[in-house]
This record gives C-alpha cells, sequence and structure tokens, in this order.
C-alpha cells in the first residue's frame, strides 16, 4: 500500500462552521469570556431567566469583538447544566455568525462536557481534564475526547493540587504530555496547556512571583512539549483591583504582551477589552510591571497607591481612620457597609442629638447605610458574611436607641414579618440564621422559632405575629417529610401567607413534587441566602407578586411533568438487582484482622488536634461563598471576602482553643461481621475458622435498582462484607462524634451580645471540626484495622479520600435511610460520648458525625437512587416496620 504523505508541519485545526488554523506564525488566538455563568454576571442573569436569545447576543458580542473561539460555561447550581448546555450550543448553531466559530465546551462537570460534545458541530475543545484525579480517570476522559474528534484543554493539577511553581508547572504539564502522546495517540496540536494564571499584588508574598512562574513555565513547555499550545484565563491575575477596570486592563495587555513572547498563544479574555500595549501611560507600565516580574519589594504597595490615581475621583481609598472626619450620617453609613462596631455607639448617640428623635436616627442614616449594604449583595459587589457583618453594626446601633425609642413608644415601620422555623426533628439551623440576618438588614422583621419546632408552634406562632410569609428549614431528609406536613396543615387551616422552602437536602423538584400539592397559595423553593431577599420582596410586593407566583407555579408544573416522565424509567426487579451485585474477592488482601473488637470511648483529643484535618472549603460554601480551598482565596470575585472569613475563622479558632471552649467526644468500634443477603450482622465475637457468638445488631442495606450502564453492578454496602460462604472472618467498625456539646451555648451567648457573625461562625466552625474529628477518628480506626499504620496522607490526600476504606453515614447517598441510626447509637453507646438523636433521628450536637468503617479496598460511595416498591416491602420487613414507614422514611427514593 502507498504510504502517507507526512505534512512538513503538524498544524492545529479547530472549527465551528468554518476552520480555524493554529500557525507558528499565528496571531494570538482569543477566547471570549463572556458566556460563562461563573464569570459574567449579566449572561448569568439570562440564562436564569431563560432568556436564550439575549444571551445568544452575548456570544454574537464576544464574536463581534473578536474573540476566535467561544467559552461555553453553565455551571450553576440552579441550572440543569447538561440541559443548558445542549440548548444554547444547539441555539448557537442556528446564528451563523456565531456558529462559524469553535466552540470551548466548559465545565467541571463531565458529564455536561459530554452533553456538549454530543450536540455541537466542527472541531471543539474540551475546557478541561486534569491529572488530580490521577492518571487513569485522566486517560479515560482523553480516550472520550478523542473519540469526539475534539482537542482538549489540560489544567496543570496533579494529585497533590495545583501547580504554583514554575517547576511543577513543567513537571506536571511534562507528565501529562507523555502520557498523552505516548499513551492515548493523542495528536500534540489537540493539547492546549493550561499552566494556571493566579492572582498576583494580593499582599501575600507567596503569590508575588506567580505571573513571573506562568511567563517561564509557558517557555519551557512549548521546549519540552512540542506542538502544544498555551492558554489560561488572564482575567484571575488581576482580581486584586476589581472594580478598577483601567488597571485591570493595562495588567492584562502587559502580560499578554511578554508571555506571548514566551509561548503563550491562547487565552480566555473578554475579547474587545484589551489595551494596545504602546498605549499604556509609561508611569502605570513601570508599576504594572513591577508586580508582573516582582522587580521590587515595594511593588505591590506601589501599584495600589498609584491605582487609586488613575481609578479617578469620587471613590478615595479609605486609609486609617480618615472616614472618622465624615458627617455623623456618613460615618454610620460607613460602619454599617464595613461591619466597624468600635465606634457606634457614640455615632449614634451624636445622631440621636443631631436628629432629635431615635425613629430618625433608624429611618435615615441607618437604612441609607444598609439600603447601600443591600444594593452592593445584590450586585454581587459583598457576600455574606460581609452582610452578616454588616448586619451586627445596625443591631449594635438599634440596640444602643431601644430605651429611647421606648420612652417614647416608637414602633419602627419595617417591610413585612417574615416567620422562620427548622421544623421539628431537626436542629441545624446556619442557613436559616444566614437568611435571617441577610433579611434582617434589609429592614424585614424576623420571627425566629429556633430548630426542632412542630407545626402547631409554627402556625400558631404565625397566626399571633400576623407573619406576611412563613418560612421552614431543614437539613436531613426526614424534614422534607415533615415540610410537607406543615403544607398540609396550612391547607386544613386556610391560611392564605406564602410558604418558604430552604435547607440543604430541599430542591426545586422536591418543593414541586412533595410539598407544593399539599398547599393551594405559593410554596417557593430558595435555594440560599443571597435569592431570599428577592424573593421576599417581590411575594410582598403587589405589583410583583403575582408574576412571581404565575412563574412559579409554571416552573413546578414542568418539574412536577419531568418528574413523572422520570418514574416511568424502569428499574429492575430486586431480584435481579441482587443477581448483579458487586461481586468481590474476600481474602488476606482484602480482609484485614484488626488489633481489638469491641467499643472505645475517645476522649484525649482536644480542638487543637482537629485543626490539621479541617477541611476549610466547607467553611466558606457555608457562608455562601463558593470554590475550594486554598484556591478560592485568590478568586477574582470572591477572594477577598474569603481571606476576610477565613481570618476572622481562624481568630475564633485560637481563641476556642486559648479558652478550652470544646470539649470533643467520641465513641468507636469494630466487629465481626458478614452480610447475610442485602443485610450486614455484626457478632459479638468469634475468630476466624470458628463459629460467631451470637448476633448483636443488624443494618438491612438498600440495593441500587437502576439499569446500571456499560455492566456495572447494582451495589449495596453489603457487597463490601465478607458471606458466610467466602470462609474468612470479616469485620466492619462504627463510630459517633462531635466537636462539642458546648456550641449552642456558646453560639447563643454571641447572640445575646447582638454578634451574628461570630454566633454563626461559631456553630460553622464547630461542624467542621466534627467532619475534621471523623477523619482523624477514621485514621485511627484504620490503624485499628490493621492496614492503615504506614499510610503518610497529606490533609489533601484525606481530602481526596486517598486512603483504603469508605465511611458512609445513614442518611446519605449510599445508606439514605436514617432510621438505622437508632441501632447504630445503640451499638455504640452514643450517649455516653454525649451524643444523642431526635425523633426524626437528626444528632444532638448538631456538629456531630456518625457513620460505619468498611475496610475492603474496593469498597467505595455510590448512590442508591430510586428504588421499587418490591425493596420498599423487602425492606420493611427486615427492618421490623411497616411498609407506610418505610415509605415515609425514604420518600425522597421511591421510584413509584
Amino acid at each position: 500500500p502507498r504510504p502517507l504523505a507526512q505534512p512538513r508541519e503538524r498544524l492545529t485545526h479547530f472549527s465551528g462552521m468554518d476552520a480555524i488554523t493554529v500557525r507558528s506564525d499565528s496571531n494570538f488566538q482569543m477566547i471570549g469570556e463572556r458566556t460563562n455563568v461563573t464569570g459574567s454576571a449579566r449572561f448569568r442573569k439570562l440564562i436564569e431567566a431563560d432568556d436564550y436569545e439575549e444571551a445568544l447576543a452575548v456570544a454574537l458580542d464576544q464574536v463581534r469583538g473578536g474573540a476566535n473561539l467561544l467559552d461555553v460555561n453553565m455551571d450553576e447550581g440552579m441550572l440543569d447544566s447538561e440541559a443548558a448546555m445542549t440548548r444554547f450550543l444547539n441555539l448557537i448553531a442556528s446564528e451563523p455568525e456565531v456558529s462559524r466559530i469553535p466552540i470551548m465546551i466548559d465545565s467541571s462537570k463531565w458529564s455536561v462536557i459530554e452533553a456538549g460534545l454530543r450536540c455541537v458541530q466542527g472541531k471543539a475543545v474540551v475546557n478541561s481534564i486534569s491529572l488530580k484525579e490521577g492518571e487513569a480517570d485522566f486517560l479515560a476522559k482523553a480516550k472520550i475526547v478523542r473519540r469526539f474528534g475534539a482537542g482538549v484543554v489540560v489544567m496543570a493539577f496533579d494529585e497533590q493540587g495545583q501547580a504554583d511553581t514554575t517547576e511543577r508547572k513543567v513537571a506536571i504539564c511534562e507528565r501529562a504530555y507523555k502520557l498523552l502522546v505516548e499513551q492515548s495517540g493523542f495528536p500534540p496540536e489537540d493539547i492546549i496547556f493550561d499552566p494556571n494564571i493566579l492572582a498576583i499584588a494580593t499582599g501575600i508574598e507567596e503569590h508575588a512571583d506567580y505571573a513571573k512562574n506562568f511567563i517561564e513555565a509557558a517557555t519551557l513547555i512549548r521546549k519540552r512539549c512540542p506542538g502544544v499550545h498555551i492558554s489560561g484565563g488572564v482575567s484571575n491575575l488581576s482580581f486584586s483591583f476589581r472594580g478598577n477596570d483601567r488597571v485591570r486592563e493595562a495588567i492584562h495587555s502587559a502580560f499578554l504582551y511578554h508571555a506571548t513572547r514566551a509561548g503563550m498563544d491562547m487565552g480566555i479574555v473578554n475579547a474587545g477589552q484589551l489595551e494596545l500595549y504602546e498605549d499604556i501611560p509609561k508611569d502605570l507600565l513601570e508599576r504594572v510591571e513591577d508586580i508582573l516580574f516582582n522587580r521590587r519589594p515595594d511593588a505591590t504597595e506601589r501599584m495600589v497607591e498609584f491605582a487609586d490615581r488613575v481609578k479617578g475621583a469620587g471613590k478615595e481609598r479609605v486609609v486609617d481612620l480618615a472616614w472618622r472626619d465624615a458627617t455623623v450620617e456618613e460615618r454610620l453609613s460607613h460602619a454599617l457597609v464595613h461591619g466597624i462596631v468600635d465606634f457606634i455607639d457614640a455615632d449614634t448617640e451624636e445622631a440621636r442629638q443631631k436628629l432629635g428623635r431615635p425613629i430618625l436616627v433608624i429611618e435615615g442614616p441607618l437604612m441609607d447605610g444598609m439600603r447601600v449594604v443591600g444594593d452592593l449583595f445584590g450586585a454581587g459587589k459583598m457576600f455574606l458574611p460581609q452582610v452578616v457583618k454588616s448586619a451586627r453594626s445596625m443591631k449594635k446601633a438599634v440596640a444602643y436607641l431601644e430605651p429611647y425609642l421606648a420612652a417614647e413608644k416608637v414602633v419602627g415601620s419595617t417591610r413585612g414579618k417574615i416567620l422562620m422555623a427548622t421544623v421539628k426533628g431537626d436542629v441545624h439551623d446556619i442557613g436559616k440564621n444566614i437568611v435571617g440576618v441577610v433579611l434582617g438588614c434589609n429592614n424585614y422583621d424576623v420571627v425566629d422559632l429556633g430548630v426542632m419546632v412542630p407545626a402547631s408552634k409554627i402556625l400558631d406562632t404565625a397566626i399571633a405575629e400576623k407573619a406576611d410569609l412563613i418560612g421552614l428549614s431543614g437539613l436531613i431528609t426526614p424534614s422534607l417529610d415533615e415540610m410537607a406536613s406543615v403544607a398540609k396543615e396550612m391547607e386544613r387551616r386556610g391560611m392564605s401567607v406564602p410558604l418558604l422552602i430552604g435547607g440543604a437536602t430541599t430542591s426545586r423538584q422536591h418543593t414541586a413534587v412533595k410539598i407544593a400539592p399539599n398547599y393551594s397559595q405559593a410554596v417557593v423553593h430558595v435555594l440560599d441566602a443571597s435569592r431570599s431577599v428577592n424573593v421576599v420582596s417581590d411575594l410582598l410586593s403587589e405589583e410583583r407578586r403575582g408574576k412571581l407566583i404565575d412563574a412559579n407555579r409554571g416552573e413546578q408544573e414542568k418539574l412536577r411533568a419531568l418528574h413523572a416522565g422520570r418514574k416511568e424509567k424502569p428499574l429492575l426487579a430486586v431480584s435481579d438487582a441482587r443477581a448483579n451485585a458487586d461481586r468481590l474477592a474476600f481474602g488476606p488482601g482484602s480482609v484485614a484482622t484488626p488489633r481489638f473488637l469491641g467499643r472505645r470511648v475517645v476522649d484525649d483529643v482536644r480542638v487543637e488536634d482537629l485543626v490539621p484535618y479541617i477541611d476549610w472549603t466547607f467553611l466558606f460554601s457555608a457562608w455562601d461563598l463558593k470554590g475550594r480551598y486554598p484556591k478560592i482565596l485568590d478568586d477574582p470575585k470572591q477572594g477577598a471576602a474569603a481571606r476576610d472569613l477565613y481570618d476572622n475563622a481562624r481568630r475564633l479558632l485560637d481563641e476556642i482553643i486559648e479558652k478550652r471552649w470544646l470539649t470533643p467526644r467520641a465513641v468507636y468500634g469494630i466487629w465481626p461481621a458478614r452480610s447475610v443477603g442485602d443485610d450486614i450482622v455484626l457478632y459479638s465475637g468469634g475468630n476466624e475458622g470458628e463459629d460467631l457468638a451470637k448476633e448483636v445488631v443488624r443494618f438491612p442495606m438498600l440495593r441500587q435498582q437502576a439499569v446500571q450502564p456499560d455492566g456495572k453492578p447494582n451495589r449495596a454496602l453489603s457487597d463490601y462484607i465478607a458471606p458466610a460462604r467466602a470462609g474468612v472472618a470479616d469485620y466492619l467498625g462504627a463510630f459517633a462524634v462531635t466537636s462539642g456539646a458546648e456550641t449552642d451555648g456558646i453560639a447563643q451567648r454571641f447572640q445575646k451580645e447582638l454578634d451574628d457573625y461570630r454566633s454563626i461562625m461559631m456553630k460553622a466552625l464547630a461542624d467542621r471540626l466534627a467532619e475534621a474529628f471523623a477523619e482523624l477518628l477514621h485514621a485511627r480506626a484504620r490503624a485499628d484495622f490493621g492496614y492503615g499504620e504506614k499510610e503518610g496522607l497529606s490533609n489533601d490526600d484525606l481530602i481526596a479520600e486517598r486512603y483504603r476504606g469508605i465511611r458512609p453515614a445513614f442518611g446519605y447517598p449510599a445508606c439514605p435511610d436514617h432510621l438505622p441510626k437508632r441501632r447504630l447509637f445503640s451499638l455504640l453507646g452514643a450517649e455516653e460520648a454525649g451524643i444523642v438523636l431526635t425523633e426524626t433521628c437528626a444528632m444532638i450536637p448538631a456538629a456531630s458525625v456518625s457513620g460505619l468503617y468498611f475496610a475492603h479496598p474496593d469498597a467505595r460511595y455510590f448512590t442508591v437512587g430510586r428504588i421499587a416498591r418490591d425493596q420498599i416491602e423487602d425492606y420493611a420487613v427486615r427492618m421490623d416496620i411497616t411498609t407506610e414507614e418505610a415509605e415515609r422514611w425514604l420518600a425522597s427514593n421511591l421510584g413509584y
């Protein structure tokens, strides 16, 4: 056969309707960044409002602004990201001017990337894959990208985390290059490396070389990985100067001038908003290049000082206490916006003396300040931690005025009254408390009934207080059923006030399917605190209420129809699902012999022992700041708020440690175990080769019944414990931990001091410490199981669960029923550690964690998902409860 001719130069080709060829001498390829819901507030709002036509106009603006490729990202919690990506890409195909350029499909969810690849035309680019989940995952995803004929962005990220130094960037990219080219047969010209453009001039010394590191790495990567391209998100570089577009554009232009000469030939930029390098004023350019190349130790200070002058008049940078020279009205407004309480009493008294009446202070400068806070929060320029600090200042000012208000018998006017409660059986209230503070900041009267509130008290109080709305919160899944019961009772009483639903386990779909049908008035799901103000404002507005209610009902009808359609998808009979169980090997390599059997109480752990095990990421998510730690500290939009929150958390944590406020306690144990069908049975003793002693407890497990793709098994947790036929002794561990029963008392003390910020922070830290204790205790248990003594894992490794075994908790996806928690607590004697259960199996203290330890090396987390009636009936028999009880506890999993 004739050998194929080889081109002199292997060129990169991407395409929409038209092809682009990237040569070694091609111009810089600009990737339009504004069709990204995480990076463009305007685009996100259009997508959330279902205004795809106007969203398409954003794409058109990017193309006309000079974009060579278009980055499309739909990663937003309220969106069905797969559906949004599919719809928008299909819409792009109908617009010739946009569809002519290649699409970069951008998502952190692989299912969204695959959805985009299925419908995009031409040769697209996937953004992105990385080595953070290991080589097998990396190569598997690369194979899919290759099968779709796309190019790929590879992030400089591995199992140890994000690369920040030149050496790490180059090493990770070299490793990824060899895997792609040598093992996957990936063409080098289809590989785009993103060596991480990170923020500079943040005031943190370690960040000073980030721009220089990227530029140095670009040269080395192009040299050692021939044929590839270098890209990056340019806007990340300048987040320290957000709000100062003049300076940011100069930083981006100067950076690109040097980076493109070093080898960067692509970049995600706002096409059409780049200044010519030559047009940057020399005095500004000097300071910009000082921070780009870390040329002098005071580069950041000089840049910050100069940036204020470039920014122009009208927005003076506050230095020290210069704001104290303003009028008392301005000082109060400033104190509220910045959450400063040091001078609040003196300034409030001065304002009272000046204005004559206390109510005029509230309705004047205080409300003016809170309006500024509301505007900044709504515009995404303030974040929840900052808003809660503002509320602290407001509360202290109002508290100072209360005696004067009482003397005048004045009642301040509010925008409406909202009654809030965590429903019966549930003790989690961090999210509810944040929502209450945010609403209070916006001049709503909030009546908070606390936690574990029965329906009768909620509704009786709502009537007595003449509440305009009722808000229900809950974390554990049984709370969902309680919320539905409250809705039924509201309908029975003939009430008409709107009902708001919120909490971690709630969702738009569950609200539409399970709660809203029980109440004929408005039932609205509120995802987080940042959306609560707009929802409440619209519901209490004569002009906007009808539009919101109609839109909400229309959406809920669609969600119910979608849910009904999903229920039609067949499930396997439970017998067939069991026939497709995970068949694991049990032997010396997979079953370890523990050092002890039975239970132990742990009272030798102090808070300082837990600090190295804290996963800080979830502290930020509790405060509605979305991103992973430590990367979130450098986030272009949220970084400043995140760093301030982190600093405050560490200060409070130091105080907790110094003053011994919390006493962590735990109980855990290991028992002989074997699987009997889908049950896990624990025994009081027994050694290998001997009969097990008497049965101590039985944990019935649930099995996946959905048809599994690609020959995957239908899993149940019982698959990870050896059955009797295996002929080996196996073991199961169990645990319950709390970071301390003192949390609520300390949080209440802060609340009495009108310090909601520290009250909420106390509870959030207690949650983090409980999870850290669970991590520490699991490490101890792995050693006790006999296989974890030499792990040598870092905290990042622990967070990424790079250890053998799993620790699922009852009420979570792999074992979604909370009810077996009662058997678990009885087995452990958890009360000895100070932990008890509510009637719906929520744990008290709230900052507690419990679960099971599985030691098999192939054990993995999974989601049981929908289950059919045959398994519910079978499970009810095994749990010794009625079918109706089983349906109530597993309501969110029912597939019928």
